[in-house]
């Protein structure tokens, strides 16, 4: 096999592997391509298209070895942010307190027991948790799911999305409940999360209902907010007391 050869079928996977990453990354978190997420994914795109053109063009004037080299390696890195990023909430309990101190960025902090969330692009305050049910195999330790903060919602509502990620099979539930939207009347199954983590903040038995409709983000409501102690909106941050 050729040297240019070779150089096609790395440049290709590197190009499938990154095409992967995107469509896991927006259909994990699909709000990141709300407002500025458009752009900054473009230009990361570009950006790792000149990167990569610049490699190839380049490779003839480079020792094969050094070349290969220097691909796996960025491979390497790629790999380890990637993975690093997706498992990000198992590792929480070390990072929420070191990169609350070091990236002033980061999604939430956590200092005496209360958690502060920081209001994304489009001044939302999204957060992930973790929710166990008892439901088929994920009756043990729950799964991670985004939410929106919505105040203005009386209870926890799963989109049908993250309802069977936690393994309800949606033909089974009873559409009963009834809530007014932005978007007009939209029926909800009523349904009950056995536990709803988010860092140290921890309660159990929360009142929760499937949305009858297709939505983007699912809302962590008042049947959650209106049983901690309190909490407050200040300086683009949202502060959760236990």
């Amino acid at each position: 096999m050729n040297k240019f050869r070779v150089t096609w079928l790395i440049a290709l996977a590197a190009a499938g592997l990154t095409v992967l990453a995107i469509i896991y990354l927006i259909d994990r978190f699909p709000e990141a391509m709300d407002g500025d997420g458009k752009i900054g994914l473009v230009h990361g795109l570009v950006l790792l298209a000149f990167l990569g053109g610049s490699a190839i063009l380049h490779y003839r004037r480079m020792p094969k070895g050094l070349f290969l080299r220097s691909v796996l390696a960025w491979m390497g890195v790629a790999v380890v942010v990637f993975a690093g990023f997706s498992y990000r909430f198992e590792l929480s309990q070390i990072k929420d307190r070191l990169m609350g101190e070091l990236i002033p960025s980061s999604e939430i902090e956590v200092s005496g027991g209360a958690v502060s969330i920081r209001a994304n692009q489009s001044g939302h305050y999204v957060v992930e948790a973790m929710v166990a049910v008892a439901v088929g195999k994920h009756d043990g330790g729950g799964q991670p799911i985004r939410f929106l903060v919505d105040t203005g919602a009386s209870d926890v509502v799963l989109s049908p999305r993250d309802a069977e990620r936690l393994g309800f099979k949606l033909s089974d539930l009873e559409y009963t409940r009834a809530y007014r939207t932005a978007n007009g009347m939209v029926n909800g199954a009523p349904v009950r999360l056995n536990r709803v983590s988010i860092g140290p903040l921890s309660l159990g038995e929360v009142r929760a209902s499937v949305n009858g409709a297709p939505m983007k983000n699912s809302l962590l409501g008042m049947s959650f907010l209106s049983r901690l102690s309190g909490y407050e909106v200040s300086r683009e941050r949202m502060v959760l007391h236990p």
